[in-house]
């Protein structure tokens, strides 16, 4: 079985994290669709980076992904925040009971607002934590909640995606991508 991640893709989302993200899942075999929720395909990460997302968000919103995933950046998040569409589509998510997950500042920023964190154990960028409400943060580099994974910042970016490989795909895929990886 092949499993089916999204990664959304807004205007200022962390480099390395989103870089991070869409390597390793796909080195796992994972089918990654990189979405832009911006009106325009071609992106600028926060240090500069310039990024082509697959497609567009609004394309994909009748598909179903085996984990939908948050890169943090402070500008990437609010836009993230901001998006109507992608709240639904996460929140519909995480009641389905399967995986999403955030990372920095979108588990505090983006996860949030949207509804999807009540009672949860969660990490995030810890000066974003302030921002956590009816949750437990928790000082960790990743921190898994049921459905919910979440990690703390760009220094965590790799375990952070093996993680999400590890409960999509098993220890065993987790082992081998890492291996591969010299991890």
């Amino acid at each position: 079985m092949t499993f089916r991640a999204l990664i959304a893709l807004a205007e200022g989302v962390d480099d390395l994290q989103t870089v991070t993200l869409i390597d390793v899942l796909r080195r796992a075999g994972i089918a990654v669709l990189v979405a832009s929720i911006e009106g325009r395909r071609m992106l600028t990460c926060a240090r500069g980076t310039r990024m082509t997302a697959d497609g567009m968000l609004v394309d994909v919103l009748a598909q179903h992904f085996d984990l939908i995933v948050l890169p943090g950046g402070a500008v990437g998040a609010q836009h993230l925040a901001a998006h109507q569409a992608l709240m639904r589509l996460v929140t519909d998510q995480a009641a389905a009971g399967r995986l999403f997950a955030g990372i920095a500042e979108a588990p505090a920023l983006v996860l949030q607002g949207y509804g999807v964190l009540h009672q949860r154990r969660v990490t995030c960028l810890p000066g974003a934590s302030s921002h956590l409400q009816g949750c437990t943060y928790v000082d960790q580099p990743v921190v898994v909640d049921g459905n919910c994974i979440t990690g703390q910042g760009s220094r965590d970016a790799l375990v952070f995606a093996l993680t999400l490989v590890e409960q999509l795909c098993g220890q065993g895929k987790r082992a081998a991508v890492a291996g591969e990886l010299l991890v």
